[in-house]
């Protein structure tokens, strides 16, 4: 988590006025994350720097027969490490590693479905950050993300992800799985210079006999600042069910899309109407108790008060008659 002096800020959770553009500073050029899938050997280099920069120790879980340890995304653990041995084609096995975590849409579904103003921030080159103190811990970003990325930490009730080492971008260094990555895998720089390394690498695999490679950049999020290069990118479920179309649940969108103008609608309305019912009867004016009870028909009915005096009450013990017990 970065703080907000560093960089410049492109749009706020909850909030509907303009972002501040105070240094006047010139266009921010996007930045990017590339994975390269072909050349990842799944070291977990990426996973352990990751937890010694953002200072996060996870505990010590099953790994459920698998090499995924921990075997998903929490609180304590940003980024794992997704390991999948598949079949494309009969009898040709192939063993597929992804490194997961955060993918910073540009068009963030968590950030539309957060409710906490200034919870949720996308900095003007790309990255998608949370603000904790901000948090309200309702996990509307884990419903809203397609990518169901966020988690929420049973300890403080906060939502944590990938930051992107926002703190730092801010400065001019690289993530710190980029820096830790001891093939290469990973690269990091503008987007454009990404997908220009990126079509070399589909040259090169498809060189290779991986016919389908290709870059992992779904339009249904808006593209992504993290960014994949696969050996079968018309299959890229294979990759530990990466999502072949992601897009923003249609809830996200009805809840702040129509149904948010209509429940102002409502809310202006009822105050109207109470206003013009105000004017037209006015307020409501306590009648006086004078002792008597009034019905529909028109008859009174007198209520009696109880006897004031020559009223004996027997104690608990006496016998019915109120005499003595012998």
């Amino acid at each position: 988590m970065s703080s907000l002096q560093t960089l410049d800020i492109a749009a706020r959770s909850a909030t509907t006025t303009p972002s501040p553009h105070a240094r006047g500073r010139p266009q921010v050029k996007e930045v990017a994350k590339l994975i390269d899938v072909s050349t990842c050997i799944g070291c977990k280099a990426c996973q352990v720097a990751c937890m010694q920069w953002n200072d996060l120790r996870d505990e010590i879980g099953d790994v459920g027969g698998s090499y995924n340890n921990p075997n998903d995304l929490t609180p304590d653990s940003w980024t794992v490490m997704r390991f999948a041995e598949v079949e494309p084609e009969p009898g040709k096995l192939e063993w597929l590693i992804r490194k997961d975590g955060c993918m910073h849409c540009e068009d963030p579904g968590c950030l539309k479905a957060c409710p906490a103003p200034g919870a949720i921030v996308k900095y003007s080159n790309g990255i998608v950050d949370f603000i904790s103190e901000h948090c309200v811990g309702c996990g509307n970003c884990v419903t809203g993300c397609p990518f169901d990325v966020p988690r929420i930490s049973k300890t403080d009730n906060k939502a944590y992800k990938c930051s992107l080492c926002s703190d730092r971008v801010g400065v001019g260094l690289e993530p710190a799985c980029v820096k830790a990555c001891p093939t290469g895998a990973i690269h990091f720089g503008t987007k454009d210079a990404m997908h220009e390394y990126a079509s070399e690498r589909i040259v090169d695999l498809k060189d290779r006999g991986f016919a389908n490679a290709g870059v992992y950049d779904p339009a249904g999020v808006g593209g992504t600042h993290v960014m994949y290069v696969l050996q079968h990118a018309d299959r890229p479920g294979l990759y530990s069910n990466l999502p072949t179309n992601p897009k923003i649940s249609p809830l996200v969108s009805l809840w702040k899309g129509v149904a948010k103008p209509l429940a102002v609608f409502a809310m202006v309305g009822a105050v109207v109407g109470s206003f013009f019912h105000y004017m037209k009867v006015g307020p409501i004016e306590a009648k006086e108790d004078n002792g008597t009870d009034e019905h529909d028909d028109g008859d009174i009915v007198v209520i009696e008060a109880p006897p004031e005096h020559g009223v004996v009450v027997a104690p608990l013990d006496a016998p019915p008659d109120g005499r003595p017990r012998a």
